[in-house]
């Protein structure tokens, strides 16, 4: 899962016995194939998601392949273009909007309430939206947090996590002060590259990476808005004297098993980086809490990036009926339930009360009601597989290498590019 998110009417609830699928089986025997990735779906949810469908569509098979994150780019360009294509994929958030710019997903606007639409995550609605149409549907998310350390938190003083960023930057002096004389010690590991937590302080200004208009993006990362974001971004990592690197992000190396380490007291973090820290030392999970990244207004939660996946149906798909009530029946609450149990975000069901349970997965709920996506372009791809301008620009600007206006505007020039294809 974390690979996957590193590389985003009701009447989808169904009627009568809630299955959320047509009335008439199809005639048969017909095969639906389903590719979905590795990491995704757990098999607790496939097997009787598959099992339920091939009960309600009778001489109906489901061919379930689990696809591998790396190459699936180049292996879906082949199987859309081709005559055999399967007929329901799941796509990451940040390549819907370069496969439904060329045509090859089925277009869904006119079904989106039949599978659940009214209950669909924002972020991953945007993301598979191109020129007013709907190219493929939410399937789960999840959003950063800040991960922190209870008992170190306790010891500094810290009654109650921090619910704006002047609390946030009050607590790290706290933390500085009890535990500052430790050479190792860092009150926040924070890397210079870590665009996704930046991204929530410039939408918590107002401001974004590109505005729209049509399908056409222009960056605008050179607002005023976007660079009061970066320069909380330079405020927190100076306050915290983290010793991460300026030039690298949070897999290089990998913050959870820094944090493992014993000797930090926050990470922004994805839930799961719980685990993987827990692999350097077991005790730590019961030392670990949670909460939202602050809004710079005090009670608030500052709006967050979200990664997941998307589903959509080739358009060359040779059973789109199958295909309908297949993404019908998993859009349903019954199956998105089962995201929010395994500590994700349901991309088609608001009830997240499965996360509440566990505090570290219930600060990612809290937060996100309140998620955004990256511009929904074709061209964002190969930002992401490529040199990415924003890292580029967190360097520069952290280390001195150039001014704020300098760094914001060669970034966005190099977005601009991207944008446009050249």
């Amino acid at each position: 899962m974390a690979v996957a998110l590193a590389v985003a009417g009701c009447a989808g609830s169904g009627s009568g016995s809630g299955s959320g699928t047509s009335s008439a089986a199809p005639s048969g025997p017909r095969t639906l194939t389903v590719w979905l990735m590795n990491g995704s779906a757990p098999a607790t949810l496939t097997d009787a998601l598959h099992k339920k469908f091939q009960e309600t569509h009778k001489d109906v098979t489901v061919k379930y392949e689990v696809q591998q994150w790396n190459g699936i780019q180049q292996k879906l360009t082949t199987a859309l273009s081709g005559n055999d294509a399967p007929d329901v994929i799941e796509i990451g958030n940040t390549q819907a909007p370069k496969f439904a710019s060329e045509g090859v997903l089925a277009d869904l606007t006119a079904s989106t309430g039949d599978f659940n639409g009214a209950n669909w995550l924002s972020s991953l609605k945007d993301s598979g939206n191109w020129d007013g149409k709907q190219y493929a549907i939410p399937f789960y998310a999840a959003n950063r947090e800040i991960l922190y350390r209870k008992d170190m938190f306790a010891e500094a003083g810290i009654a109650a996590p921090p619910t704006s960023r002047q609390e946030w930057l009050d607590a790290i002096t706290k933390l500085k002060a009890k535990f500052g004389s430790d050479p190792n010690f860092q009150a926040l590991y924070l890397p210079g590259q870590n665009w996704y937590t930046l991204l929530s302080f410039i939408y918590d200004e107002g401001g974004d990476i590109a505005k729209k208009d049509g399908t056409k993006f222009t960056a605008t990362l050179d607002s005023a808005e976007a660079k009061k974001g970066l320069e909380f971004y330079k405020q927190l990592i100076d306050a915290s004297g983290t010793k991460a690197p300026k030039d690298a992000d949070e897999q290089t190396p990998e913050q959870a098993g820094i944090y493992g380490g014993g000797k930090v007291a926050m990470i922004v973090a994805l839930p799961w980086e719980v685990a993987t820290a827990a692999k350097s030392d077991p005790t730590i999970k019961d030392k670990t809490s949670a909460f939202p990244i602050p809004s710079k207004d005090a009670g608030k939660t500052a709006p967050v990036f979200q990664g997941g996946s998307n589903l959509a149906i080739p358009a060359n798909s040779k059973d789109q009926d199958l295909a309908k009530d297949y993404l019908k029946l998993i859009s349903t609450d019954e199956y998105q339930g089962q995201f929010a149990k395994a500590g994700m975000i349901p991309g088609t069901s608001k009830d997240v009360s499965a996360l509440q349970a566990d505090p570290v997965n219930a600060a990612m709920a809290k937060a996100s009601t309140n998620g955004k996506a990256v511009p929904a372009t074709p061209g964002w791809a190969t930002i992401e597989a490529g040199q990415n301008p924003i890292k580029d620009m967190l360097t520069a600007y952290l280390t001195g290498a150039k001014t704020i206006d300098a760094a914001t505007s060669d970034a966005n020039a190099a977005l601009n590019k991207a944008f446009s294809g050249s």
